[in-house]
């Protein structure tokens, strides 16, 4: 596979998006696929440097790349004015995964149809906006099983059957394979 597969995972807060994420990830790298992980933190002063630590404190002095070695984790800090940070820079940090999973980042998907969605929901009417608002939609996931609604989308509990929704992603996967 030569670019990765993006699938974003959608929904309001606590609607089950990172329990998604999780029996994905899980179900997933078990089938020996290289995955990404990236979350959308809405939060307007979230930071993941502490203060007084000395990351914090190369940033404080101007640098703009942070990269701190442990034993057994790289992490990168980049400062950066968010509205200069797009879709395609994000993806790009992850070129060398198989599949990029996206959680939130609602704005930025909602038009892109090249990207597959999971909609976590909490209510029918959180389903029906979905259906109105993302496409190509591959399940419904979370708290409220949309089975009655009779959709044309199927509802999957990530609890009970991860592999379903694992199957549905690896779909998505040999379309891609297919048509390159």
């Amino acid at each position: 596979m030569k670019k990765p597969v993006i699938i974003a995972v959608v929904g309001g807060k606590s609607s089950g998006k990172t329990t998604t994420i999780e029996a994905l990830t899980r179900e997933l790298a078990k089938r020996g696929y290289k995955i990404a992980a990236v979350k959308h933190i809405p939060e307007k002063d979230f930071t993941i440097d502490q203060r007084e630590k000395d990351t914090w404190r190369f940033a404080q002095s101007g640098a703009k790349t942070i990269i701190s070695m442990a034993a057994n984790e790289v992490a990168t800090i980049e400062k950066t004015n968010p509205k200069d940070f797009s879709l395609e820079k994000i993806l790009q940090k992850c070129k060398e995964d198989d599949i990029i999973l996206l959680e939130g980042f609602r704005k930025l998907v909602s038009g892109k149809k090249g990207i597959s969605k999971i909609v976590a929901v909490k209510s029918a009417d959180e389903a029906e906006e979905a259906v109105k608002r993302f496409e190509p939609i591959l399940a419904f996931t979370g708290p409220y099983s949309t089975k009655k609604m009779r959709l044309a989308i199927p509802y999957i509990d990530v609890l009970r059957n991860p592999e379903k929704i694992a199957n549905l992603v690896e779909k998505v996967i040999d379309k891609k394979v297919e048509s390159a």
